[in-house]
């Protein structure tokens, strides 16, 4: 395996914390999606969806990490951060990463319902890198389980 200057601990590292923030979600009986903010190898925020709890269809996991990175920096730009997220933004999260300038966004399952790129890359801005299939099954088997049993 080759370690990667900029990320040396790499993305399935930081993927595999973001899947224990869905299962939380998962528990908590809410859609399971988790995020990760990675600012300088370091985890700077991280959530998960909390639509149910809050009563706040806002409440996606990439919303919850943005609003706590932003605050943890002191600014809006996270331009040198690292979105990880188990499964690809909604459109909304992407335009909200557009907002923020995010540098770079890694998910693990596509969503063809309702992912972003259903419509256009051009969501995100446009010095955003995106990166998917990150832990891709484990991410996708999370949210397959999840609505097995809410279909019971």
């Amino acid at each position: 395996m080759s370690i990667n200057v900029l990320n040396p601990v790499g993305d399935e590292f930081y993927m595999r914390l973001a899947l224990e923030e869905a299962n939380k979600a998962f528990e908590k009986d809410e859609v399971p999606v988790g995020a990760v903010l990675v600012f300088n190898e370091r985890v700077i925020a991280k959530g998960h969806n909390l639509t149910q709890q809050l009563t706040d269809f806002t409440a996606h996991a990439e919303m919850q990490v943005f609003t706590s990175a932003t605050e943890y920096l002191g600014h809006k730009y996270l331009d040198k951060c690292t979105l990880y997220v188990t499964l690809e933004p909604c459109v909304m999260c992407a335009g909200a990463s557009f907002w923020t300038r995010v540098g770079k966004i890694v998910y693990g399952a596509s969503d063809e319902r309702r992912g972003f790129l259903r419509l256009s890359e051009k969501v995100l801005h446009p010095t955003t890198i995106v990166k998917g299939g990150v832990l891709e099954e484990e991410c996708s088997s999370l949210m397959k389980s999840f609505f097995k049993q809410k279909r019971g």
